[in-house]
């Protein structure tokens, strides 16, 4: 299940890049981590605990595909710092999985990831404006 899961991220992150310029992919690959963690709360909540699990695996599979993606000769520091956050975030909703508190853990982990995507989309709509 878990290969499944990352050939879908990869495929997920591949196909928004093409049809997405890269900034607008990076917003929506970490909403749809979002949906997933929102998803998996849900689902655990309802005691359909695959569910949960797949959902789980699925916002890590987006985690994984961002951080492979990134060009540390181009991004430098950034980069370095984007991969230990991706990293942190992934080892962190691994962790929650289970736990009888992994709710509000997962709740933690999604503010965590709103506030990265909102910085993607502020860079997003600057963007244009630094040219």
């Amino acid at each position: 299940m878990q290969n499944h899961a990352r050939l879908h991220a990869a495929q997920a992150y591949r196909s928004a890049a093409v049809a997405v310029p890269p900034l607008r992919a990076v917003v929506m690959l970490l909403d749809g981590v979002v949906k997933a963690l929102q998803s998996s709360i849900a689902a655990g909540e309802a005691k359909r605990f695959e569910e949960s699990h797949t959902q789980m695996i699925r916002a890590t599979a987006i985690l994984r595909g961002l951080s492979h993606h990134l060009n540390f000769d181009r991004g430098g520091a950034v980069a370095e710092g984007l991969h230990a956050t991706y990293h942190s975030l992934i080892m962190a909703c691994l962790r929650s999985y289970g736990r009888p508190d992994s709710a509000e853990r997962y709740k933690r982990i999604i503010a965590s990831l709103t506030e990265l995507r909102d910085a993607w989309a502020y860079v997003e709509r600057e963007a244009p404006k630094a040219n």
